[in-house]
């Protein structure tokens, strides 16, 4: 168990070294694959977002594929298709690029509605179906997908169905000055690499068995009976918000659904993990609650008229919600 979390740490601190100020995007990543789910992230151009899970999938020892969404993909450029064979006679089916274990959706918001119907099947159900037939996607499979929250024009709201599917919905935001200074060193250090040429040698290395063994372990971590009545008080309060504040009663249109409640109970699992205990604190839940939350509470048309946002009804339902 030490030897998986060591390397773990390991895998962690190697992408801090090279995703300078995105700490807080680093840990949630690998907590995303070690939960078994998908990451949505958002963040302005030019903030690494798809370089962080290009390094990721560099220190794992599985296939990798970049999908880049564009309004005219088609559901078969990400599935596959069936082809006839002439010399056979007959239709052959040949897999498209969500058949990896770590697939990069750059910019996913560009396609239509119709190529992102073809992700819910994978991301859900863990398997593809063309004329007919299911065809099983890896054991390990994880979609980190990137949107662009500045940029409009031509983009598409990705359907609530699919962000549903989402395990975590990471925003982040611009370096403050001393790491921009970090950034521009790093990338000299790189430029120069290239130029003449020298491969850094990979610090870190996890093959698949190393993953699903850590998933095991970090899912063993235990939830005592108060922290799990309080981790599901907060997902009933998206729900039920009136019972603890009546204004909120008119803010909140839908709650969040049981995915939620899955999906925190196993983040919390693995936050803890990590940190090295086998036991689940209201801390753990509050560390991820806000990127497990904010793109399943659908806001009333009164509150995004009034400039509310998911996070700030979270915050509040933080402090509604009593701790255990």
């Amino acid at each position: 168990m030490a030897e998986l979390r060591d390397k773990i740490i390991d895998l962690r601190d190697y992408m801090q070294q090279h995703i300078l100020g995105q700490e807080d995007l680093v840990k949630k990543l690998i907590i995303t694959l070690l939960a078994d789910g998908h990451a949505l992230v958002e963040g302005a151009p030019g903030l690494a977002k798809t370089k962080a899970i290009k390094t990721l999938s560099e220190c794992i020892d599985a296939d990798y594929n970049r999908i880049q969404f564009t309004p005219d993909l088609l559901p078969a450029d990400i599935t596959g298709s069936e082809i006839y064979v002439s010399s056979t006679g007959e239709f052959e089916f040949r897999k498209g690029p969500i058949f990896a274990n770590l697939i990069l959706a750059d910019e996913i918001n560009r396609a239509p509605a119709k190529v992102q119907s073809a992700l819910l099947e994978a991301m859900a159900e863990r398997q593809v179906s063309v004329g007919g037939k299911q065809y099983k996607l890896p054991q390990l499979f994880m979609v980190m997908a990137t949107q662009n929250p500045i940029e409009h024009e031509g983009t598409y709201n990705l359907p609530e169905a699919q962000l549903d599917r989402f395990l975590m919905y990471i925003k982040i935001d611009q370096p403050n000055v001393a790491t921009e200074h970090k950034i521009l060193q790093l990338v000299r250090g790189e430029d120069v690499a290239a130029a003449e040429n020298i491969k850094s040698a990979k610090q870190c290395s996890l093959s698949i068995a190393d993953i699903l063994q850590t998933r095991r372990e970090a899912f063993k971590v235990h939830v005592s009976d108060a922290v799990e009545e309080y981790l599901v008080q907060l997902i009933m309060a998206t729900r039920h918000p009136e019972k603890y504040d009546e204004t909120l009663k008119n803010t909140i249109a839908y709650g969040a659904s049981p995915r939620a409640t899955i999906a925190l109970d196993k983040c919390a699992k693995i936050h803890a993990w990590l940190a090295g205990r086998d036991f689940v604190t209201p801390e753990d839940i509050h560390a991820l609650v806000f990127d497990i939350l904010r793109h399943r509470i659908i806001l009333s048309f009164e509150a995004q008229a009034g400039g509310i946002t998911a996070d700030e009804v979270i915050s509040r339902l933080l402090k509604l919600v009593p701790l255990p």
